[in-house]
């Protein structure tokens, strides 16, 4: 089946079995959550302690039982520039395994929609700015999460070649930078904006007279909440089919010294802020062009301020233990 032919992209089935892997985390849970709102009643989940989804066998298993209709693979091992820069092998192998076996498994058991969820770090380090899907394999990575970029990569070429093998209209996302509920906030695994709430929050708490972050603040980074995410990809799912991958963002940027300052103020640290030059700043700018995605009549509706407000009063409520994990 070519992908002019015979699908038409329309309304999920609310009753249908729908299996969201990976739905503790950051996205995976804001998927829950929307699915939820909507009215679908059958949503699958399994925790890594009861399915291990680098378990080939297990996870062949586990689609013959449930026969999920619809998948969103939002299962990954994330991380910031510090963890991603000293485990590469992990972030690679570990990935490859997850897609494959998820994606293998959905096509043997004819999972009709699979969305899979990548990164924007997919593109080149240097290319032209706002980041078009076509800009993908057009140039060297940013060598400080190639590992992790190349194995979302791979699963781009996963899910086109399930349509061109198969005719199964499987899709994927990039999403720009997430943040909200259930994020990771420890100081090794987290992304920017986490690090960020944590450590000025802490040094709200503590009256602490300087703050000192990574880099120089100047590269610019455009940020989501991950529940306009997730409300963007039951859209997806319900009006779009083709073999690109789709840009989800907001389609504006700041500086990591902008939201750096924006965080400061919303938990009231009144301190100073310096910037550690010696540690390294990656990519100038990641600023997602969401053309397409707007084309299927698509908008975001969180705004950055309302949305950290909203993340920092979740990580102030959450368990110490829990948000630091």
């Amino acid at each position: 089946m070519s992908d002019d032919l015979a699908f038409v992209p329309s309304r999920l089935d609310r009753h249908a079995p729908f299996y969201v892997a990976g739905h503790r985390g950051l996205a995976g849970s804001a998927v829950v959550r929307r699915l939820a709102s909507e009215g679908f009643d059958r949503i699958v989940t399994r925790s890594s302690s009861e399915l291990d989804l680098t378990e080939r066998q297990d996870v062949f298993r586990f689609f013959r039982e449930q026969r999920p209709r619809y998948v969103v693979l939002a299962a990954a091992k994330v991380g910031g520039i510090l963890a991603n820069s000293t485990y590469p092998v992990d972030f690679l192998s570990v990935n490859l395994r997850i897609q494959a076996n998820v994606m293998d498994a959905a096509a043997e058991t004819g999972v009709e929609r699979l969305v899979f969820l990548g990164s924007s770090c997919i593109y080149p380090k240097l290319a032209a700015q706002p980041l078009r899907e076509d800009s993908l394999l057009t140039g060297h990575l940013e060598p400080t999460n190639d590992a992790y970029a190349i194995a979302k990569i791979a699963g781009i070429l996963h899910a086109q070649s399930v349509r061109r093998q198969y005719g199964l209209p499987w899709i994927s996302v990039m999403p720009t930078n997430l943040y909200g509920p259930n994020d990771n906030f420890s100081p090794l695994g987290s992304h920017v904006l986490p690090a960020l709430i944590r450590r000025y929050d802490e040094a709200a708490a503590s009256g602490s007279a300087v703050v000192t972050n990574w880099g120089s603040g100047n590269p610019r980074r455009e940020f989501m909440h991950v529940d306009d995410l997730a409300s963007s990809i039951v859209h997806l799912m319900e009006h779009y089919d083709g073999a690109s991958h789709v840009n989800v963002g907001t389609g504006r940027d700041l500086t990591i010294r902008e939201v750096a300052e924006m965080i400061a103020e919303l938990v009231g640290y009144r301190g100073e802020t310096r910037w550690d030059t010696s540690q390294p700043d990656g990519t100038p700018q990641k600023l997602l062009d969401i053309s397409l995605l707007r084309s299927t009549g698509w908008t975001p509706g969180i705004g950055l301020r309302g949305g950290l407000a909203r993340t920092i009063a979740w990580y102030r409520r959450t368990d110490a233990e829990l948000r630091v994990a």
